[in-house]
């Protein structure tokens, strides 16, 4: 019967009943007035329910038959309402916290679910200037901190790292809030392990055995690469309508028709509609995109389905003419550690800072821009394919620093002003750099067929007899 209980806010471990007030912690009490569970609400109205009986946790799901979900606490505090947020470990180091420190702290739901639960409240977390990370001092803590920073720029990340006591409720229980307090103020940007230096680190690294990489749609650009691999930048430059966004296309397809994994795709200069009928055009064989194609809507919802597969697996990110370079990593970033992306397509990084006022602050945020990009590739281990336009002299466009990022370099170039109709849509590849395996040199020729717009690789000159001359069909 409900009288058999009555649930109370009753101070324990240190916690006093104005903090589990305030975050609506009560104890289950029995008739006998022995306490039998401790509850701990839920943003989504779940409770986390921790028995004092047999030292266990479980779920009492809400209304819609949901647990807990995100992080314990998020409904206390305003987004960004003060510089700082904590999240622990438990949501009772969090009371624990809060009660020394009077600002915002929340909770995971356990060091196993760590990365997701923060990634669910990434948007949420975002606008704190500084968010520490107060996890337990045991190596599923260690491993929780690891895994909760790489979703955030690594300068915004600080770690609380005890001494003598394993979490915050310890410190608390034993009288030591002032030496906690201080431990939380001296807390230090959170920094990667970068050194290694036994020789079991070096084993496990060795282990990591060279492989080739997943091969581009072209076979003369696989022969001098080896493919695309993870932890590296590739730097595809040409001037403005070579093709460049068709060969990104090309890459696109074969990745989502190839393998299994999440791809982001962020194309400044196309709209979405216009990429996914690329996508679904490529399968279908024919340019879907034009008025006479003849394809139905149910075609190319099918055909877009067969690619793609699988809901949350394409991420299409298109924003026209942003000047913030920050938000541009900030999202890529989002799309590698929340959506577990491994490749990502960024056409073109000249658009992403072309709304700076002058070519001095335009340069001056391309080399930030690239330089954090790389960074980011190596620190996350993902593979990124990059879009640069270039000037008349080959160099790239605002900033030469580009280039000196790259891993590997391929230059696309196309004769516009060739008088033979069908070499004038040839694009010839180059590579002037070649990190990897040093290959450099011609890395074999394209050309689009207009019939099915299938970009393939031919022999050294014009062989493709569907080619009308550039005018004459929409610009690459």
């Amino acid at each position: 019967m409900s009288n058999e209980f009555t649930y109370e806010y009753i101070p324990l471990r240190g916690i006093t009943k104005e903090t589990l007030r305030f975050y609506d912690v009560k104890t289950k009490i029995d008739r006998e007035g022995k306490p039998v569970s401790i509850g701990f609400r839920y943003p989504n109205g779940a409770y986390k329910v921790r028995s004092l009986l047999e030292k266990e946790f479980f779920w009492v799901k809400n209304s819609n038959g949901e647990a807990g979900v995100g992080l314990f606490g998020t409904d206390k505090f305003a987004s960004g309402a003060h510089k700082y947020i904590t999240i622990t470990e438990g949501e009772l180091d969090a009371l624990s916290l809060y009660q020394v420190l009077k600002s915002t702290v929340v909770s995971l739901k356990s060091a196993t679910s760590g990365a997701s639960d923060v990634a669910h409240l990434r948007s949420w977390l975002s606008p704190y200037e500084r968010i520490y990370l107060c996890f337990d001092n045991d190596p599923a803590g260690r491993e929780a901190v690891q895994n909760v920073a790489k979703l955030f720029d690594y300068n915004k990340v600080f770690v609380v790292k005890f001494s003598n006591r394993k979490d915050a409720n310890e410190y608390l229980q034993a009288g030591e809030e002032d030496q906690l307090r201080n431990i939380w103020w001296n807390s230090k940007k959170y920094l990667p392990e970068t050194i290694v230096s036994s020789f079991s680190d070096f084993e496990e690294i060795l282990k990591n055995k060279a492989s080739p990489g997943f091969p581009y749609p072209f076979r003369t650009l696989n022969e001098m690469t080896y493919g695309i691999r993870t932890g590296e930048t590739v730097l595809l430059t040409a001037q403005e309508k070579v093709g460049k966004t068709s060969i990104m296309k090309e890459i696109l397809y074969k990745l989502l028709k190839e393998t299994d994994d999440a791809i982001g795709a962020i194309f400044l200069e196309e709209p979405k509609l216009r990429l996914l009928q690329a996508l679904a055009g490529r399968e279908l064989r024919r340019p879907v995109h034009l008025p006479d194609c003849g394809a139905s809507y149910d075609e190319l919802l099918t055909a877009l389905r067969t690619v793609v597969v699988q809901d949350e697996r394409l991420h299409i990110y298109s924003h026209f003419g942003s000047d913030d370079p920050d938000v541009l990593l900030d999202t890529i970033r989002f799309l590698v550690t929340a959506r577990g992306c491994k490749y990502v397509l960024f056409d073109h990084i000249t658009m992403a800072v072309s709304g700076l006022s002058n070519e001095r602050d335009e340069r001056r945020a391309l080399d930030y821009l690239s330089t954090r990009l790389a960074m980011m590739v190596k620190e996350l281990d993902f593979a990124l394919i990059m879009v640069s336009h270039v000037n008349d002299n080959g160099q790239t466009r605002g900033s030469h620093y580009i280039t000196k990022i790259a891993d590997i370099t391929i230059q696309a170039e196309r004769d516009t002003l060739a008088l033979d109709p069908l070499e004038r849509n040839i694009i010839h590849l180059k590579i002037p750099f070649n990190r990897f395996c040093a290959k450099s040199g011609p890395a074999g020729n394209l050309s689009l067929d207009t019939k099915t717009y299938i970009l393939e690789e031919v022999t050294n000159g014009p062989v493709n007899d569907n080619f009308p001359a550039p005018d004459e069909r929409e610009a690459t």
